[in-house]
């Protein structure tokens, strides 16, 4: 059975939404699905090479993909998902994925995180892999989750390791980035290996 299931339908449960936004924090952020609107949010992420960072730009694409792909799943699908950062007053700041990997699927997934520049280094992005995880620990059969990253991208790497993610290997020469090819770090963090509510 999907783990998903329940949500591929473009909503989101309200026991999902409850578990995604921590309790008595106003302060600080929440995940919660995209709705119609964010799709300027959604738009900027194809259109602005700064809106996901240097690590993250994968160059110019079709404008109206993550627009399409948001009328046909809302983000959410067995396959891949992606929902919102918001703060407090609601306010779209970024994004999280998750997408299966390993074997069988459900018991492993790929995490990511993206934050508008204007609100990097103020602990958005690992706030929001916090709650994610959680999530996925929490609602899923997950027994790992795992993180990719740009070799050079040290923000990241402190972010997880601040999250009990552990560095697992180097895929050398896996991506082309500034006109030359980086390494990509994995990293990995089990169910046995995670405090819930803690960062």
């Amino acid at each position: 059975m999907s783990p998903f299931k329940g949500c591929l339908t473009g909503g989101v449960p309200d026991a999902i939404l409850a578990f995604m936004i921590p309790a008595n924090r106003p302060d600080t952020v929440h995940l919660r699905a995209f709705t119609e609107a964010d799709l300027a949010f959604l738009d900027r992420l194809c259109t602005d090479p700064d809106a996901l960072g240097e690590f993250e730009w994968p160059g110019f694409g079709d404008p109206r993909a993550r627009r399409k792909r948001w009328e046909l799943d809302g983000y959410i699908s067995a396959e891949s998902a992606s929902v919102a950062i918001a703060r407090a007053d609601d306010t779209v700041v970024g994004i999280v994925t998750w997408k299966p990997r390993g074997f069988p699927l459900g018991v492993t997934y790929e995490i990511g995180v993206g934050v508008l520049p204007e609100h990097r280094g103020q602990g958005v992005g690992t706030a929001a892999q916090k709650l994610l995880v959680d999530y996925l620990f929490g609602r899923t059969t997950a027994n790992r989750i795992e993180a990719l990253t740009n070799g050079g991208n040290l923000g990241e790497q402190k972010a997880l390791e601040r999250l009990g993610f552990r560095r697992e290997g180097v895929m050398r020469g896996r991506s082309f980035y500034h006109g030359e090819y980086v390494d990509v770090l994995v990293y990995g963090l089990l169910r046995s290996e995670h405090s819930p509510g803690t960062t």
